[in-house]
């Protein structure tokens, strides 16, 4: 917790990518690259889950004005940087804003250091242990600051993405996505839309933890209004979903952060293949 407190990262954690991971117009993603930029990534993270979202901040977090676990420490954080927007902090040089952020996980580096943040809220062991062959990333703490949330960021988030999934040669990505609201009778049309609609097929099937389990099946399946319920879903999670991916059993209500998770799983050969001919097949689309 101290490392992440500071924003730094065990060595072992650091993936070994290039600088740039890609570009459109004055907007580059790629890896933080040092501990100052984890800083950044997790001070962006904190103006949008406590400030904007009215998460409940810990007592280390509403010290620093920064969303900080011990995770932080043995993740690799992908940032998008906007290069026509300068900060110049009281101290230290001036610096290109960071406006978008996301927390990538690979397997071997949760399997030395004590496992994944999603198997807080989800039993995953039975899916790790069908696909032993197979390399899994776990993607979490997404956030865009407010005036960036458009297309151009969004896709240059997923390819870097795409990008770090090709260099590392993975095979299935998971996590938490969640819904705005933490009373699961609220989001009925939402929640049954998923179960009824995207569940995962046995071999990538997942649940929430007996002692989290929200149950998603709150209305018939003839009762799911497809339409609205899509229109009511995040776009995070309508963007998973395009791409291919299934949603596990169970939601799980996380207080803190004021909202409701269900559990995204999003095997690579399962991706649409128009998204990878989108991209690239390796990842050039928006090569630097």
């Amino acid at each position: 917790m101290m490392r992440a407190y500071g924003g730094i990262r065990l060595r072992d954690a650091r993936a070994d990518l290039p600088e740039t991971l890609g570009r459109i117009g004055s907007l580059e993603v790629r890896l933080a690259a040092n501990a100052a930029e984890v800083r950044r990534a997790q001070k962006l993270r904190f103006k949008v889950f406590y400030e904007e979202m009215q998460a409940i901040a810990d007592g280390a977090s509403k010290l620093a004005r920064r969303d900080i676990d011990a995770f932080d420490a043995i993740c690799d954080h992908l940032v998008v940087i906007d290069h026509d927007v300068i900060k110049r902090p009281r101290f230290g040089p001036p610096r290109p804003a960071i406006v978008g952020t996301y927390r990538l996980l690979r397997q071997e580096v949760a399997d030395r250091h004590g496992g994944f943040y999603t198997a807080s809220e989800f039993d995953i062991s039975g899916l790790l242990a069908r696909h032993k062959g197979l390399r899994f990333l776990e993607l979490g703490r997404s956030c865009v600051k407010p005036a960036y949330r458009n297309k151009r960021t969004v896709e240059l988030l997923w390819h870097g993405i795409w990008t770090y999934v090709l260099r590392h040669r993975i095979d299935a990505m998971f996590g938490c996505a969640s819904l705005d609201g933490t009373d699961p009778r609220a989001l009925s049309l939402e929640l049954s839309f998923l179960h009824h609609h995207a569940a995962a097929p046995t071999e990538w099937a997942a649940r929430a933890l007996p002692s989290r389990y929200v149950g998603m099946d709150r209305l018939s399946k003839d009762a799911v209004d497809v339409k609205r319920a899509l229109h009511a879903l995040p776009p995070l999670i309508k963007g998973y979903l395009r791409l291919g991916a299934h949603i596990g059993e169970g939601a799980v209500v996380d207080h803190q952060f004021g909202t409701t998770d269900v559990l995204v799983v999003l095997p690579v050969s399962a991706i649409n293949p128009r998204y990878i001919g989108h991209f690239g097949a390796q990842g050039e689309r928006h090569a630097a």
